[in-house]
């Protein structure tokens, strides 16, 4: 749902300053904007139909995706846990997983599930944009971040995570000049 729009940013000023182009989320919304609100008679039904049908993994997606949307990350988590228990190589899971890690302030634990995301499919882009986000905000790692973007670029060049990786990029090349980050980008 929203895998690749990440929740919050824990970077210092001048790495969010690099990316912020690229990464618009719930953290830079205006300080009036509302919580989001969990819909508890869907998160009610969900639960009741998991219950009742223990190897449905889809279901189990569903209730992390619903959780995450209502910046309940560590409930998110335990059910995209739960999906991966039952269909270990849904990529898009293990990177909602991920992100939801990440959301948690746990960016090692993110970067971990988004490797392992990447070992079903090393060409993700999802995976690949979340992974340079978490790389630049939760780590500080700018040059990984850009190596993580240059890949995206490269296979999956026509994908909205392409085009929000070159504007991270551009961002990063012109805050950080004197030292451009690894590769040529795209």
């Amino acid at each position: 749902v929203i895998g690749w729009i990440l929740g919050t940013q824990q970077a210092p000023a001048t790495a969010a300053a690099a990316v912020a182009p690229a990464a618009q989320t719930a953290a830079q919304l205006p300080a009036d904007q509302p919580a989001p609100v969990l819909d508890v008679q869907r998160a009610s039904a969900l639960e009741r139909q998991a219950n009742s049908e223990p190897n449905n993994a889809l279901v189990r997606v569903d209730l992390g995706n619903l959780y995450f949307d209502a910046e309940r990350y560590d409930i998110a988590s335990s059910w995209y846990e739960a999906a991966l228990k039952l269909e270990p190589k849904n990529v898009n899971a293990s990177t909602d997983l991920g992100v939801s890690y990440y959301a948690s302030n746990q960016a090692d634990r993110a970067l971990q599930q988004l490797e392992y995301s990447l070992t079903i499919d090393p060409a993700h882009a999802k995976t690949l944009y979340n992974q340079g986000i978490v790389r630049a905000f939760g780590k500080q790692d700018l040059d990984g971040a850009a190596k993580s973007w240059e890949l995206l670029i490269k296979v999956a060049p026509q994908s909205p995570e392409a085009e929000r990786a070159r504007t991270g990029l551009a961002s990063l090349r012109a805050n950080h000049a004197g030292t451009p980050p690894a590769g040529g980008g795209g």
